[in-house]
């Protein structure tokens, strides 16, 4: 991959402990060859960055917030200078998009604000090409920034925004979706699931930008682990403490297995507003001597808990395709989570993993119960799950195919649209990624 794909990644926080999937695979982008800029809407705050690859990653990151007066001025001076007319038309496009009321409106020129900003940095940095990670505020200033370099004939002209869900998928009309997916050059699903909701947004003229890209791990970060040290089973849930991650409902079945007379603890790794509710809970329920609360960890120690974990379980409302099953499931430990959007692309019932309905602490509790004492079931769905993972959700594979799409976005004389497909052929992406 030659150097001259030149980008930038924008999200609302980088680095981030929830999002380092996203660091991954910026990472494995550079390995490709693309020189990829990283631009963080807020500045990283100090929780985020318990890791040296987080705090290396954040010393090379360009944060829009806390704004810097002389460099909004700066950057809003020099584009209407230049560029007015593109910067009276951006302006207009930004208040076009606005959702209705005064309120809407004055978003809206915050998002202008800062994508002048962002336009300035990309051009300064010779980047081609704006990439949004989530259909939220990154993806505002990001459709704005391309929207002044194209009309300015100067800095990034084009964009494109990775769709996770499903908080987006919640309220379309207040994150304004459509108007989003017409307007990108690319649209990259996480899973078929995203993708078909949002086909059901737009006409049939825009379907073909909707491109399935998995997120991955790196089949290196993670070994494969033996069975953990410890006699009594322990069930690891990673993700904050939110009530749509559904660690209620572990807690629950914990309870009802504590009563079975099931000696099984849980170990919630995250943290986040629920906690002390969830700790209020366990004490309820009994079993505050068998539910661990180890905060929010940093990568290493994240991979840590995964040797000392008997299996991983997502108890999930809510999910895209969660990134630390795959982790889990690259370490060799068997997982359980909830049939929900496009978890089940990932954890197939029976073969590489167990799905139980969400909201059922009874069919949890049965899970976990049947994984505890059936070794050789649990054995052979890890198994099975890794090899599923190293060959579908690879970080490489993945991307290789964002790569050849950021690239036909740019080039398109050279791979037009309706070549995107044949390019993304497992033989094609196989090619690309052994040639770096």
């Amino acid at each position: 991959m030659s150097s001259e794909l030149r980008l930038a990644y924008i999200t609302t926080q980088y680095p981030g402990v929830s999002h380092t999937f996203i660091l991954r695979e910026v990472t494995a982008l550079r390995r490709l060859g693309a020189d990829v800029h990283t631009i963080s809407l807020r500045r990283t705050s100090a929780e985020h960055l318990l890791s040296q690859e987080n705090r290396d990653a954040a010393e090379t990151t360009y944060a829009i917030r806390p704004p810097r007066l002389r460099d909004v001025l700066g950057a809003h001076l020099s584009a209407l200078g230049l560029h007015p007319r593109a910067y009276l038309a951006t302006l207009r496009e930004a208040l076009a998009l606005a959702r209705p009321g005064l309120r809407g409106r004055l978003w809206q020129i915050f998002y202008f604000a800062e994508a002048i900003m962002v336009w300035r940095y990309c051009a300064g940095s010779r980047v081609s090409h704006l990439h949004a990670h989530h259909g939220s505020p990154p993806a505002d200033v990001a459709l704005l920034a391309a929207h002044f370099g194209k009309a300015a004939g100067s800095g990034p002209g084009t964009w494109s925004l990775t769709m996770h869900g499903p908080i987006e998928f919640s309220d379309v009309r207040w994150f304004r979706l459509p108007q989003k997916l017409e307007r990108a050059d690319a649209v990259i699903c996480i899973s078929e699931f995203a993708r078909s909701q949002l086909m059901a947004l737009v006409d049939d003229r825009h379907w073909s930008k909707l491109r399935v890209v998995h997120c991955g791990v790196g089949s290196s970060e993670y070994r494969h682990l033996g069975e953990p040290p410890h006699e009594r089973p322990r069930v690891l849930c990673v993700g904050r403490l939110v009530a749509e991650k559904g660690q209620a409902i572990l807690l629950d079945a914990v309870a009802q297995l504590a009563r079975e007379a099931q000696q099984v603890e849980a170990v919630l790794v995250g943290s986040g507003p629920m906690r002390t509710r969830l700790e209020q809970l366990a004490l309820e329920l009994g079993v505050s001597d068998r539910v661990v609360f180890r905060g929010a960890l940093g990568q290493e120690q994240v991979r840590d808990c995964y040797a000392d974990a008997t299996l991983v379980c997502s108890a999930s409302f809510a999910e895209g395709v969660p990134v630390v099953l795959m982790e889990a499931m690259a370490s060799g430990r068997a997982v359980i989570a909830t049939a929900i959007s496009g978890v089940r692309e990932l954890v197939r019932d029976g073969d590489t993993g167990l799905l139980v309905t969400p909201g059922r602490a009874d069919e949890l509790a049965g899970a976990i119960s049947v994984l505890v004492q059936d070794t050789q079931l649990r054995l052979r769905l890890a198994s099975s799950g890794r090899e599923r993972v190293l060959r579908e959700f690879d970080v490489d594979r993945s991307a290789a195919q964002l790569a050849a799409i950021f690239s036909e976005i740019l080039h398109p004389s050279e791979r037009p649209l309706e070549a995107r497909a044949a390019a993304l052929d497992p033989p094609a992406i196989e090619a690309v990624a052994s040639a770096r």
